[in-house]
């Protein structure tokens, strides 16, 4: 289990919007971030960018391979079309009992198509695509679909949404929400195996659709919950 908020995560694909709101939110809780991209020199540009934001933080920037070596905690925040081939040349990188935390959703607008519609995976969804090209022993579970990346982004901007968390182990879930729940108005659910990773994905499209047509960043939020969910 992370032991604490100081344990270092990397987050492949922070160059990106949803990446880099999630790096700069983890970097101002405490956690020392890697940010991954597949350019050093664009990792490097987006870590002295997230520092501008977050003066006291600790943040580099590296290659994805690179990035992914040099911690236990990695999160995988890149679009559905680079996401098989970005998981391959992460294969010598992702060591055994690495936590990895798929963000990925399978959007038509990886191939031109309309945002809010989604595309099919022969896995059943992004998250077991990313399961079946992890090396073995890799933990494997998806989140943040749904949180908004613009929000994210926005440092002054409180967050109030839950976060939809799906594996095939209870123990690698509750890891992951433990690095998640690090950043503050973000909460972490439990729903089910990694094969529910199909709807948290598909209700990324129905979301942004919603937020287009209100003009919106809205995400999810449970009602009815004990307080209590991790136990």
């Amino acid at each position: 289990m992370p032991s604490s908020p100081t344990e270092p995560v990397a987050v492949i694909g922070g160059s990106g919007a949803l990446g880099y709101g999630v790096a700069v939110r983890l970097a101002r809780a405490g956690t020392p971030v890697v940010i991954g991209s597949r350019e050093e020199q664009r990792a490097a540009d987006t870590a002295t960018r997230a520092i501008k934001e977050v003066p006291e933080a600790t943040i580099e920037g590296r290659e994805n391979a690179d990035a992914a070596a040099a911690v236990k905690i990695v999160i995988l925040s890149v679009p559905f079309a680079s996401q098989a081939a970005t998981m391959k040349s992460l294969k010598e990188a992702l060591q055994p009992g690495t936590l990895l935390i798929d963000a990925t959703v399978p959007l038509a607008a990886a191939v031109g198509g309309s945002p809010t519609r989604m595309l099919g995976v022969a896995q059943g969804s992004a998250a077991q695509q990313a399961a079946d090209l992890a090396p073995e022993g890799v933990r494997v579970v998806s989140a943040l679909h749904t949180v908004s990346a613009a929000s994210l982004a926005d440092l002054g901007h409180p967050l109030d949404q839950d976060v939809l968390v799906c594996g095939d182990s209870r123990a690698d879930k509750r890891d992951a929400a433990t690095v998640i729940e690090r950043i503050p108005g973000l909460r972490c659910v439990d729903c089910g195996r990694l094969e529910q990773s199909r709807t948290a994905e598909a209700l990324t499209a129905m979301l942004i659709a919603v937020n287009a047509r209100y003009k919106s960043h809205a995400g999810i939020r449970f009602t009815g919950l004990p307080a209590a969910l991790w136990e």
